[in-house]
């Protein structure tokens, strides 16, 4: 194998293929990166035996090959090498070492055979459908902050991604759970969709592909099985298993009846969240929201720093039900409020129980939030 790259084309590759490479594993092959030239393309591969990434570099080879090399160093060598450099690889066969070669620099890696490296991207995926990438992206941003890190438990450490209906129209819908908050978000359903199975995608996934996300700007194909899932992007294509567990019957902890309903804008909002929050260090420490009509009262406390209360009333709050008090965690509310527009709406049922809120003017997300004891 002998090619030659562009180094700026080549270390944006890495980066995206390295990122998926585990960096304490007892496999020593999954630390490698598989280099492959065919017929004049290259293809630079990782995994982690859960998510694979491949992605097609532009280079001009005159020797077909492949060989693996240590990603994170490979990686790093060349984003250290200086800008508009070319750079050579070089790989005779066998357990010889790859040779890299930039201007007057030149060093050698020592390969794994490419026969140990593993394939995830065998095997058919029935379901296929695509997606504008700004679409996924929304799905993503606008969920991924309520997956649950709790082992435990793992069926709820991902996405939900499945087909629905919402009030007659069938819709893609994207739903995440901690048991603390929910975040359900959906989309018109793509044709070839319709048939899928409910399928969860695990949280390391998710976060790669938010990151290739960035750079795509057309559609991304999707294609899926009971077990694993595949995202095409421009030249990059990503292959996980799936969450291999039942996720909850969601629908059932969303509230249908809440009619105490405040709206306020989002800006004035969770600065003052923010304002009053600052008072006490300590994250999961509650922030009061008391209602009156047309008036909304923040405070917080702390043992140690005090107290801090913030009004919010005239033409930026709308309230006119009975008096209410109810708690939540501030990082939560602001969670919520950074997937918002202008004006957030919360409807809520009584200081106990969990409260949905929505953007007042895209009723395409919807989140639940349970209340804490204040």
């Amino acid at each position: 194998m002998k090619l030659q790259a562009d180094r700026a084309t080549l270390m944006k590759a890495l980066a995206h293929v390295q990122s998926v490479v585990e960096r304490r594993n007892t496999i020593p092959i999954l630390a490698n990166v598989m280099i492959a030239v065919r017929d004049g393309k290259l293809a630079l591969t990782a995994t982690d035996m859960e998510i694979a990434i491949v992605e097609d570099v532009t280079a001009s080879s005159t020797r077909n090959g492949a060989c693996t090399a240590p990603a994170a160093t490979l990686y790093e060598i060349v984003r250290r090498l200086p800008d508009g450099a070319e750079v050579e690889l070089d790989h005779p066969g066998g357990d010889a070492q790859l040779a890299l070669r930039a201007g007057r620099y030149a060093t050698s890696l020592v390969v794994l055979p490419v026969e140990d490296f593993p394939s995830m991207t065998a095997g058919t995926l029935p379901h296929r459908f695509s997606l504008p990438a700004q679409v996924l992206r929304s799905l993503i941003d606008r969920t991924r902050f309520a997956i649950s890190t709790e082992e435990t438990r793992y069926y709820l450490n991902g996405i939900y991604l499945h087909a629905a209906e919402s009030e007659g129209t069938k819709v893609l819908r994207a739903v995440a759970t901690d048991g603390h908050r929910l975040a359900r978000v959906e989309e018109p359903l793509p044709e070839g969709a319709g048939s899928m199975p409910g399928v969860i995608i695990p949280r390391k996934t998710v976060n790669e592909l938010r990151k290739l996300l960035d750079e795509v700007t057309g559609n991304v194909e999707i294609a899926l099985s009971d077990t694993r899932i595949q995202f095409k992007a421009d030249q990059v294509l990503l292959t996980s298993k799936l969450i291999d567990g039942t996720f909850p019957e969601y629908e059932r902890v969303i509230p249908r009846g809440n009619d105490k309903v405040l709206r306020v804008g989002k800006k004035d909002f969770a600065n003052a969240v923010a304002r009053v929050a600052a008072i006490s260090a300590e994250r999961s420490r509650p922030v009061k929201l008391a209602l009156t009509k047309d008036m909304l009262v923040l405070s917080a406390s702390s043992p140690e720093q005090g107290t801090a209360s913030e009004e919010l009333d005239g033409d930026r709050v709308s309230y006119d039900s009975g008096p209410l008090e109810i708690g939540f965690q501030a990082r939560y509310l602001n969670d919520i409020t950074d997937q918002i527009g202008e004006q957030v709406e919360f409807r809520f049922s009584d200081g106990a129980a969990p409260t949905v809120v929505q953007d007042a003017a895209d009723a395409s997300g919807l989140y639940v939030l349970m209340p804490m004891r204040v």
